[in-house]
């Protein structure tokens, strides 16, 4: 009997669907058990100590945590003939540079941009869409991040997606317009049922975003 695999997620984040991208691109059947973060389990306190936070991977028992390493551990766990990461190795410290990249540049200017209003707002806008158009830069003309095949730097980006018509409604701009390679890069990566499955509708996640924006700019 295969080890059970639970991944504790809540719905809107984007570093759960790293994850589940992931576990859906090489078939590993999983129990998501959705969290509530503001009463969090007993299970995820116990799996993830440290931090506290979702996404935790559990397998066999045993928790792996941080959105990156988890995707990093299926991919060196499950379906060989189809990898997330490079044989090369440095081609594989490429994909881990610009996975990096995502985390500290794209996903702070983005945690900037929500709350902020006005000139604020602008100045986030601006560092936001240019962390965006870096990545177009690397991404080219190519198919996804490595060439040809779907991996690691892709799993990485596109759960960004998911919120950018939420972003776009409330800092009045178009990332269509900005970054059209981009767009186009990420409707191709919607196309994959490990995607598409595991993006939530953007405007679900808009009517999510306005809530938490609203609370945000009241503290």
């Amino acid at each position: 009997m295969a080890e059970e695999v639970i991944l504790l997620d809540f719905w809107p984040s984007m570093f759960g669907m790293r994850a589940r991208i992931a576990l859906r691109e090489k078939g590993v059947e999983f129990d998501m058990r959705e969290e509530d973060l503001s009463n969090k389990s007993p299970l995820l306190l116990k799996m993830n100590p440290v931090h506290k936070k979702i996404p935790v991977l559990i397998h066999g028992g045993k928790p792996v945590c941080e959105s990156l390493i988890i995707v990093q551990y299926i991919d060196e766990t499950w379906g060989h003939e189809s990898p997330l990461l490079p044989s090369d190795p440095y081609e594989r410290a490429r994909a881990r540079f610009w996975a990096d990249y995502v985390d500290k540049k794209i996903y702070l200017a983005l945690r900037t941009l929500r709350p902020s209003t006005g000139e604020a707002q602008e100045a986030a806008k601006k560092e936001y869409i240019e962390s965006l158009k870096v990545m177009e830069g690397e991404l080219g003309d190519k198919a996804y991040f490595g060439g040809e095949r779907f991996g690691y730097v892709d799993v990485s980006l596109i759960p960004f997606y998911s919120w950018f018509y939420g972003l776009e409604v409330l800092a009045n701009f178009s990332i269509k317009e900005e970054c059209p390679k981009l767009v186009a890069w990420a409707e191709r990566c919607m196309q994959r049922e490990s995607v598409a499955k595991s993006l939530p509708d953007q405007y679900k996640l808009y009517e999510y975003l306005l809530e938490r924006t609203k609370k945000l700019q009241a503290q």
